[in-house]
């Protein structure tokens, strides 16, 4: 891996880290606004409970090295949870700056998981 693949993926990837880490502290506190926002879309507030969770243990097997199938399912997880929130917000007619955030951090997911490294990757031997 190229030193500018490796500084690439570190940025991307902390920056990915810090936005989950802080979307699921929020979601855990069930914050006014995720409240509010939860709502609006159609969704059970007890959804706030897993999704904070999950992002939580995300970042952490991210972040952690070996584990590659535990990362896998975590950029998946992370990509259906904001490529579904975008589209939540679409489907409403939300604005930009609701849409916004989801599809920044969709975009944080897909930029790192296209960068890792090789030995954070699932190699298939056949």
């Amino acid at each position: 891996m190229e030193k500018r693949d490796k500084i690439i993926y570190w940025f991307f990837t902390l920056w990915l880290a810090l936005g989950m880490s802080s979307t699921g502290i929020v979601q855990l506190f069930k914050a006014k606004k995720e409240v509010d926002m939860i709502m609006h879309l159609g969704y059970p507030v007890y959804l706030l409970t897993l999704l904070g969770i999950w992002k939580i243990l995300g970042v952490i097997a991210v972040l952690i090295p070996k584990f590659s199938l535990l990362k896998e399912w975590a950029y998946a997880g992370f990509f259906f949870s904001m490529s579904g929130a975008a589209i939540s917000h679409i489907m409403l007619g939300d604005s930009i700056g609701d849409i916004a955030p989801s599809v920044l951090l969709l975009f944080l997911t897909i930029i790192s998981w296209y960068f890792r490294p090789a030995d954070r990757k699932i190699i298939s031997v056949n």
